[in-house]
């Protein structure tokens, strides 16, 4: 009777153990598959670097949503060097 007490026991901890070590997998995987995202300085959307259109402002990167912002993005800042240059004269 002892011996089954013994085995029983034995299996429950053995059984705890590989039960946490799954839930533990689990967590990581699902860390792993969180994706960083970045705020489109035009829209404001937040988008994941996976599905970004990056572009580059004096060596900073930047990530936008879609092709249509980075060109807005690219407008604007044409437009604000124009406008800083003719205010100088």
């Amino acid at each position: 009777m002892a011996k089954l007490l013994v085995l029983i026991l034995v299996g429950y901890i053995l059984y705890k153990m590989f039960k946490g070590r799954s839930a533990a997998k689990e967590v990581r995987r699902d860390a792993d598959q969180e994706e960083e995202t970045f705020r489109d300085p035009v829209c404001g959307t937040y988008v994941a670097r996976g599905d970004a259109v990056i572009g580059n402002l004096e060596g900073r990167k930047l990530y936008f949503c879609s092709m249509s912002c980075l060109e807005k993005f690219r407008d604007q800042l044409e437009n604000s060097e124009k406008n800083s240059i003719g205010g100088e004269k």
